[in-house]
C-alpha cells in the first residue's frame, strides 16, 4: 500500500446530524477521506461493499438494524474492513457484545477528536495487517506455527517506601521496553495502585474505563473484553488503569471469584489475562505489603526495587529483601534501581551496594523534567533519550531485557535436557 493512501471511512449512523458532524470533524485530518454515509444498517453493508473502506464508524442502535448485527455481517462479508462502533451507551455488556461482533474498538458518544482520531488510525493499522476473515478469536492466546505463545513476563516496579518514583519508573520502563522491541513486543502497564493510581495521569489518558469495569463479569473475562478497557496510548502500550474513584477499589478486593477459577482474587485474574495478552507486562504496585502486592510479586519474573539515597528509603529497602528472603524470591529475582541520584546528597551509590545488592541502574536527579512529564502527561522517554534521567531507564530497560534473556534460554536449556532424556528412556525400551 503506498504511504499517500488516505484512510477510507464509512460514516453509519441512523441520525443525519451526527453522520454531518462526524464528517466534518474528519474533513480537518487530511489523511482520512469520508467515503460514503449510510443512515442505517442495512444500508452500512451495502456501502461497505461497495467501497470496501478501511474503517466503518457504526452506530449500534439503529431502527432496522442495529449496528452489533450490521458488524457482524461486515466482518464476515468484507472481513478486511475494520468497524470502530460509537454508542451512547458504555456499559461493559455493550463492550462485550461489539467485539464478539468483530468490532476493532468501541467508542462512547460523543467521542472527542483525539480520541476518534486515534481510534481510527488504530484500526487502520489493524487492516495492514491483514486480518483473518473471521472475527476475532474470543481470547485466545495466539499460536504462530501451530506453538502456544509464551506467556508474558511480569515486572513488578516496587518499594516500601513512597515517594520514591515508582509509578515514573513504571511508566517510563513500559514504553523504553516498548521501543526496544521493534514493533515484535508488545507491552502492557498495569495499575495495581488500585485506590490512588496514577499512571492514566503520567500518560495523559482520558479513558472512561477502568479494571472496574471487568469486576461484574469475572465468570467470562477473555481477551476481548479485556481490550475494551485497555487504554491505548501513543507510544504503543496500553494501560489497564486503577478504578478512578478510591472506593471502587473495595470492588476489587472482596467480589468473590467464581467457582473453579485458577485465580484466587480479581488482581490475580486481571494479571494472567495481560500475560495471555501481552509479551511483558509492567505493573505499578502500591508500598503496603498485602494481597494485592503479594499477588503481582508472586507473579513477577523480576521485581525491581526502586530506591532512593536517603536512610529512610534504604532502611526500608532493607527490610524488603529481608521479607523477600522469607517469601522465598531468589536474589536474582530482585533489580535494585537508585532514583534521584545526586553527589550533593552525600550517599553514593557504592555505600547503597555495600549495604544492600548490586545497583542494576541509577537514574539521576532531575526534578524539573520529572515534575514537567507528570504536569503535563508526556513521559521524558518520549522527548529526549539523551538526557541523563532517560539514560537511566534505557539502562534499566537493558538490564531487564538481558535478564528475561537468559530466563529464557535457560528454561529452553532445560527443556532440551528433558527431551534428551526422554529419547534416551525410548532407546533403552525399544532398543
Amino acid at each position: 500500500m503506498s504511504s499517500q493512501e488516505r484512510i477510507k471511512v464509512l460514516i453509519t449512523d441512523d441520525i443525519a446530524e451526527t453522520r454531518e458532524n462526524l464528517r466534518k470533524l474528519l474533513s480537518f485530518d487530511a489523511s482520512i477521506e469520508v467515503v460514503g454515509a449510510a443512515a442505517s444498517g442495512q444500508e452500512g453493508i451495502a456501502l461497505a461493499k461497495e467501497f470496501r473502506p478501511h474503517v466503518v464508524l457504526m452506530d449500534i442502535n439503529m431502527p432496522d438494524m442495529d449496528g452489533i448485527t450490521a458488524t457482524e455481517i461486515i466482518r464476515r462479508e468484507v472481513p478486511a474492513t475494520q468497524v470502530v462502533i460509537l454508542s451512547v451507551q458504555g456499559e461493559t455488556d455493550y463492550l462485550r457484545r461489539a467485539m464478539q461482533a468483530g468490532a476493532q474498538d468501541f467508542l462512547t458518544k460523543p467521542p472527542s477528536g483525539d480520541e476518534l482520531m486515534d481510534a481510527i488510525r488504530r484500526a487502520f493499522e489493524r487492516w495492514q495487517e491483514a486480518p483473518p476473515p473471521a472475527p476475532p478469536s474470543r481470547g485466545k492466546v495466539p499460536v504462530p506455527g501451530g506453538e502456544p505463545r509464551r506467556r508474558g513476563d511480569v515486572i513488578a516496579v516496587y518499594s516500601p517506601k513512597g515517594g520514591v518514583g515508582c509509578t515514573t519508573i513504571a511508566v517510563n520502563l513500559a514504553i523504553a521496553l516498548q521501543q526496544m522491541g521493534d514493533g515484535e513486543q508488545r507491552v502492557g502497564l498495569m495499575d495495581a495502585s488500585i485506590q490512588f493510581g496514577d499512571v492514566g495521569v503520567m500518560l495523559n489518558l482520558q479513558a472512561h474505563r477502568s479494571m472496574a469495569d471487568l469486576v461484574p463479569h469475572l465468570a467470562e473475562l477473555d481477551g476481548d473484553m479485556l481490550n475494551t478497557v485497555l487504554a491505548p496510548h501513543g507510544s504503543g502500550i496500553k494501560a489497564l488503569l486503577a478504578p478512578p474513584h478510591p472506593e471502587e477499589a473495595e470492588t476489587l478486593l472482596t467480589s468473590p471469584m467464581p467457582e473453579g477459577a485458577a485465580s484466587t482474587s480479581a488482581i490475580g485474574a486481571f494479571l494472567e489475562l495481560m500475560r495471555s495478552e501481552f509479551n511483558v507486562v509492567v505493573v505499578d504496585t502500591w508500598s503496603w505489603i498485602d494481597d494485592v502486592a503479594l499477588t503481582v510479586l508472586d507473579a513477577a519474573r523480576l521485581i525491581v526495587l526502586v530506591v532512593m539515597p536517603n536512610i529512610p528509603s534504604i532502611k526500608s529497602a532493607r527490610l524488603f529483601l529481608q521479607v523477600a528472603d522469607r517469601l522465598n524470591y531468589p536474589l536474582d529475582k530482585i533489580a535494585l534501581v537508585v532514583n534521584g541520584v545526586d553527589r550533593r546528597m552525600g550517599i553514593r551509590v557504592e555505600q547503597i551496594e555495600q549495604a544492600m545488592m548490586s545497583v542494576a541502574a541509577q537514574i539521576p536527579l532531575d526534578e524539573h523534567m520529572v515534575q514537567a512529564a507528570a504536569n503535563h502527561g508526556v513521559p521524558f522517554i518520549t522527548r529526549d533519550q539523551s538526557e541523563p534521567a532517560a539514560q537511566g531507564i534505557l539502562q534499566l530497560a537493558e538490564h531487564i531485557r538481558g535478564a528475561l534473556a537468559a530466563e529464557h534460554e535457560a528454561e529452553e536449556e532445560e527443556l532440551e535436557v528433558g527431551a534428551d532424556a526422554g529419547r534416551l528412556r525410548l532407546g533403552r525400551v525399544f532398543g
